[in-house]
């Protein structure tokens, strides 16, 4: 057994450990700023579970979980995308409807794998201490591509956030953007699954990105900030899950669910504790923060 004081830094394991979650926790905390300002975070729980029958199929057939991902992702996100385009047919409705089908589908799959337990456990909750060196590649290579193309069309992207209507109106293809935002969500969540698992993606999809808004009202800073929390947060738990012997992807969600919690509770202008300074001098009015207020600067 490993003694606990030991740097753990000095083990190859760990080092591919800590270079996986800094990639990962880049990529979550840049993409992740776009789900939350768009509200996007039951789509992102929908990709979640949707990619679950394709991660199974590849287990089943021998290939690499992110192939199946991919495939199931990218199907989810073609088909929310089209199905929304009926107006009767609601954003909420189309995930629901989407997501537990295919979710379904891999307990199926499942159920007829007699004795299937292989890496179930590290699918459902991660598996980043046994990340390869081609694992990483495959995640750097990724998360460059993702961030070049959000680089590359961050001024749309950015006027679909904020006003979907005024994008359409002024030419923009917007379900083309609406389609391009949610596959950059389904590779976020297949390259995060070995490392946080099926399970607990969110934490560092939309969690860090929740606290960025919460202590910046200007759009970059909360970029930065989002991709600074999830990674500290990523690189924080790892330490934590190693010197207390308990699960890396659980501490990692913690860790950023206890600084969403320090800013929700300190944040200087849309802190509990800011709040309640206001209100007690009567700027409550003046000051209020709404959740849905567009309050973001762009420059």
């Amino acid at each position: 057994m490993l003694d606990p004081i030991t740097d753990p830094m000095q083990f190859a394991f760990m080092q591919r450990a800590l270079i996986e979650i800094i990639i990962v926790g880049a990529l979550c905390g840049l993409v992740g700023t776009f789900v939350v300002l768009r509200s996007l975070a039951f789509i992102g729980d929908a990709l979640v579970h949707a990619v679950f029958p394709g991660v199974v199929l590849s287990s089943i057939l021998g290939w690499n979980i992110m192939i199946g991902a991919f495939v199931f992702g990218g199907l989810t996100a073609l088909s929310i995308g089209l199905l929304t385009r009926n107006r009767r047919v609601g954003h909420d409705t189309a995930i629901g409807v989407v997501f537990a089908a295919f979710f379904a589908l891999g307990i199926v799959l499942i159920s007829r794998q007699q004795g299937f337990r292989q890496d179930l456990s590290s699918l459902l909750f991660g598996n980043i201490l046994g990340v390869s060196r081609s694992d990483i590649i495959i995640s750097l290579v990724v998360a460059l591509l993702v961030a070049a193309i959000v680089l590359a069309l961050f001024k749309e992207l950015l006027l679909v956030a904020f006003d979907s209507v005024m994008a359409a109106s002024a030419g923009y293809p917007v379900f083309a953007l609406d389609m391009l935002l949610l596959l950059l969500v389904t590779t976020t969540v297949v390259v995060s699954l070995q490392t946080v698992g099926n399970l607990l993606i969110l934490a560092l999809l939309v969690t860090p990105a929740a606290g960025a808004r919460l202590l910046t009202d200007r759009l970059y800073r909360m970029l930065a900030l989002s991709v600074l929390i999830a990674v500290v947060s990523g690189v924080a738990g790892l330490y934590i899950s190693y010197h207390a012997g308990v699960s890396t992807s659980g501490a990692i969600a913690l860790t950023a669910t206890g600084v969403f919690l320090l800013a929700y509770t300190c944040a200087p202008r849309h802190g509990v504790l800011s709040q309640r300074l206001l209100h007690r001098r009567g700027l409550h009015h003046a000051h209020h923060y709404h959740p849905h207020d567009e309050e973001l600067d762009v420059h």
